[in-house]
């Protein structure tokens, strides 16, 4: 039988109160089935270990659980829980002279469809009340000035390197999907002794079993 949620989470700290509460790494919660799936740091590991653990057996929802850094402007701020309400691949395009150019611009959808989809991809669930747009980066922002940018061009409030990959092999997969974070740091701030990394993540998983004891 499919696991009616499957929780992917980049890092074990981003799980450890999820361990804690299912005693292991699959467990249930409010009556549903729950699986843990650590995968990792990046778009490309989660999206392989999620698209592996769907292979395998398949699972009812999928929920997105971790750590973000909020873009200046937002209105975020660190210990602040907020899930997606959408997910956008930021770094996925090409350069030019004019600026950036997403991939609806150059004419290739991530995901094939009726519509197809480009960089921004829809979600289902919504594991917090607040909803904001999140951004998917392969590198981290780590100035002002690119924080601001990114924020401009994509209309994103936080940042993640796994969201948008998680999302886009749920959608290949046809199954339901959320994601929730903790905000850890204000993104462009690299002086991670004001990280509340550990703090954020409890925060996220937190709600995430609210809401799973309520669904």
């Amino acid at each position: 039988m499919p696991t009616d949620v499957v929780v992917c989470a980049a890092t074990r700290a981003e799980q450890a109160l999820l361990l804690a509460e299912l005693e292991g790494e699959r467990g249930a919660v409010g009556g549903r089935t729950v699986a843990l799936l650590r995968t990792g740091v990046g778009p490309v590991n989660a999206a392989v270990a999620l698209t592996r653990f769907l292979g395998g057996e398949g699972a009812g929802a999928i929920v997105c659980c971790g750590v973000g850094g909020a873009y200046p402007g937002s209105g975020l701020r660190t210990g602040d829980v907020v899930c997606a309400s959408s997910e956008c691949y930021a770094d996925l395009g090409a350069e030019s002279p004019d600026g950036f150019l997403d991939m609806e611009t150059l004419g290739f959808p991530v995901v094939e469809g009726d519509p197809p989809l480009f960089n921004r991809l829809p979600l289902d669930l919504f594991p917090a009340p607040r909803r904001a747009a999140f951004v998917t980066l392969a590198t981290c922002t780590g100035t002002e000035e690119s924080a601001r940018a990114v924020a401009e061009r994509t209309g994103g409030a936080v940042e993640s390197m796994e969201g948008a990959a998680v999302v886009h092999a749920a959608r290949l997969h046809a199954v339901p999907v959320g994601e929730v974070r903790g905000i850890s740091n204000r993104v462009g701030e690299r002086d991670r002794r004001r990280w509340r990394v550990r703090e954020a993540a409890e925060a996220a998983q937190r709600t995430l079993l609210d809401w799973l004891r309520a669904c």
